[in-house]
């Protein structure tokens, strides 16, 4: 067998080739792209017999996606993905000195393949419609984490020198209403000259179709009301800044509704999706999410708890000697982490049996975060086995109650 350790930069691969002795047989920095995997095969192939298999070769690299990675696979190799943080902490069995260098990382991944790999998972084969929706969905998620960047820098601009705009919409800056009106009058003197007409007009444009007078009402007064004012000189220059904000935030705003509809699209494709959308709390896009983080490979998760585990919800305990503590896992893949936290948080609304499991956590003293990833957990481990057994959820099955236990629940 032949081990390689892949680090990876932009523009380039250092390569290190061991064998089962761990003798290093090969260094390589190879270019990214086409001609660079072609060396790589080239190497490969000066140390393999003719009629060893591709699967001999055991890739470790720092990344589970990216078309150099497909491209190891496409060729037969075993990749795994291997932990930065873990990686970090192998290069101290060898040396403490401190030092680090690409060379020595990639020998270091190849030393993981060949001794440990055992304790990590190879990158798994989901299927060409489940990378679609994990493409999709991790766009659709970030362009929202940069919408969100855009309205915490506008909403720091109007407390140094529009307050009363914070006064009128709040801290819900990306709504239509508020960026309809900042559009028009993006500085308190363009806000005090607006009437109640022209800001029915922009409300009705925007598309409010109900209490569109006492909304114009309400904005009117609070952009009249008395602030304090900065110098001309710096209030022009945050005016030109806000309208610039609130562009980008419209812009932002019309793609992430453009983007949605294709994850809702393209998740509804998927043969899971109806076991998907059956969980309580997991509508179309945070169904497109859990499962392009999950993935849809059924042999991923050996177990119910691997699953958990990899899900970020179950907690851990450090214990040493008699003090044993539990804690959240703050390690783990923040993506999905965000998007079981929503899905707990919703299913509280929908289903009897998490309020009660809710409810029982909050008695014995778990704060609402806390209750929150316990119904999570709960959660994942009934989405593994629907997805197991290819079933529907079902509230009485999940729960384990009976439907006049689940109405005393609601009531």
């Amino acid at each position: 067998m032949l081990f390689i350790g892949d680090d990876w930069a932009e523009d380039h691969h250092d390569i290190a080739i061991i064998d089962d002795a761990g003798r290093l047989l090969a260094r390589r920095r190879l270019d990214e792209g086409i001609k660079g995997v072609e060396k790589l095969h080239a190497v490969v192939a000066d140390h393999l017999d003719e009629d060893d298999d591709a699967g001999e070769v055991l890739v470790g690299i720092e990344t589970d996606r990216g078309p150099w990675v497909q491209a190891l696979l496409a060729a037969g190799y075993v990749v795994f993905a291997i932990n930065p943080l873990q990686a970090a902490r192998y290069r101290q069995r060898h040396g403490t000195s401190g030092a680090k260098s690409d060379k020595g990382d990639a020998l270091v991944l190849a030393e993981i393949v060949r001794t440990d790999r055992t304790h990590h998972h190879p990158i798994s084969g989901d299927s060409e419609i489940a990378e679609q929706v994990k493409v999709l969905a991790r766009s659709h998620q970030s362009l929202i984490w940069a919408r969100q960047r855009q309205v915490n820098t506008l909403r720091s601009n109007l407390r140094e020198f529009y307050p009363a705009a914070l006064a009128a919409f709040g801290t819900d800056l990306a709504d239509r209403d508020a960026l309809a009106v900042l559009a028009a009058a993006p500085g308190p003197d363009a806000g005090a000259r607006l009437t109640p007409a022209r800001v029915q007009a922009l409300l009705r444009r925007a598309g409010r179709r109900r209490y569109v007078a006492q909304r114009a009402e309400e904005i009117v007064a609070a952009l009249r009301g008395e602030q304090l004012r900065a110098r001309a000189g710096i209030e022009t220059a945050y005016t030109a800044t806000t309208a610039a904000l609130v562009a980008v935030i419209k812009e932002l705003s019309a793609q992430i509704a453009a983007l949605e509809g294709q994850v809702e699209a393209c998740f509804g494709q998927h043969p899971d999706a109806e076991i998907y959308l059956s969980q309580p709390g997991l509508g179309a896009v945070l169904g497109a999410r859990v499962l392009a983080e999950f993935g849809d490979d059924p042999d991923r998760y050996a177990d119910t708890r691997a699953r958990k585990n990899y899900s970020g919800m179950s907690p851990i305990t450090r214990a040493s000697g008699k003090k044993q503590v539990v804690l959240a896992r703050f390690a783990r893949n923040r993506r999905l982490g965000d998007a079981l936290y929503l899905q707990a948080f919703c299913a509280l609304n929908v289903s009897p049996g998490a309020r009660a499991y809710y409810n029982a956590r909050r008695a014995r003293g778990a704060t609402h975060h806390q209750a929150l990833r316990a119904v999570a957990n709960r959660l994942v481990g009934i989405l593994h086995g629907c997805l197991r057994h290819h079933t529907l959820y079902d509230e009485h099955t999940a729960w384990h109650t009976t439907e006049n236990t689940g109405e005393t629940l609601a009531a």
